[in-house]
């Protein structure tokens, strides 16, 4: 028997270590957002495998619980991630805008989660690298600024194909994940190049699988991470004991993402 799959909004508490990082990177986000306009944030990396879908999506709901319009798009249409996920339909989402026409406002799919809204990749195609044209996606993300405080988009990585360089243009910003341990430097370093030689504002990098790869003193258990009051309910449901500080093992069954580092 096939167990069901759980969606991500389930397990993201916001009372964990995961999402205190992720509190703190969208506070950096704003912060930058007070010098330039930062309205479309672009999540990609230089290769497959690092992360950028988990992080889009935590970022998403993080910046939602802050009672923000956020709107996440999945543009990444071959290999798609957000709508499994969200346990969302894939079909009917942004393929069908760039490729048909079909207009944006009515591909948006809502999520379990206040303010909270996604495009998935939409129906399959087998010319993907065609879609994407500046001018449409242009268009597209000017007509949802206006609906949305944040829209947030999950790219393809920047070494295999091109779409990212074209996403760009049309986005105020874009965050690289680098994977800890995995992504050697020079690949890391080739793909914010090849951004930055066409004119994409890289706002800096969200290092990912830092647990696993770097000194003890990454590590949250290392700073006693819980602060729930005591007395009060915790993430399982149950009573805290002791100390306020007291460490809560095994609060978080994400992958420990998000801790950022700016340029």
């Amino acid at each position: 028997m096939t167990r069901a799959r759980i969606p991500i909004t389930e397990f993201f508490s916001q009372e964990s270590p995961i999402a205190t990082e992720y509190r703190r990177l969208f506070q950096n986000l704003c912060k930058a957002g007070e010098k330039a306009e930062l309205k479309s944030i672009l999540i990609t990396s230089a290769v497959t495998g690092e992360g950028k879908s988990t992080i889009s999506s935590l970022l998403s709901i993080t910046a939602a619980r802050k009672g923000n319009r956020t709107l996440l798009i999945d543009c990444d249409i071959r290999r798609p991630a957000i709508h499994g996920l969200f346990q969302l339909e894939r079909r009917y989402g942004l393929v069908d805008v760039l490729l048909d026409g079909e207009p944006s406002k009515d591909v948006i799919k809502k999520t379990a989660i206040d303010h909270l809204d996604v495009i998935t990749a939409g129906k399959v195609t087998p010319h993907p690298s065609e879609l994407f044209n500046t001018r449409t996606i242009d268009g597209m993300i000017q007509e949802l600024k206006f609906y949305y405080d944040y829209l947030i988009l999950d790219s393809p990585p920047v070494i295999p194909v091109s779409d990212p360089m074209l996403l760009a243009q049309a986005i105020d910003g874009v965050l690289m994940v680098v994977k800890a341990g995995e992504t050697a430097r020079q690949v890391a370093q080739r793909a914010v190049n090849i951004m930055t030689t066409n004119r994409a504002n890289v706002l800096g990098v969200v290092l990912n699988n830092a647990r696993n790869s770097l000194p003890y003193y990454y590590d949250y258990s290392n700073y006693h991470y819980n602060y729930s009051q005591t007395g009060d309910v915790n993430d399982n449901g149950g009573k805290t004991s002791g100390s306020s500080n007291s460490q809560q093992k095994n609060s978080n069954k994400f992958p420990r993402d998000g801790k950022h580092l700016t340029r």
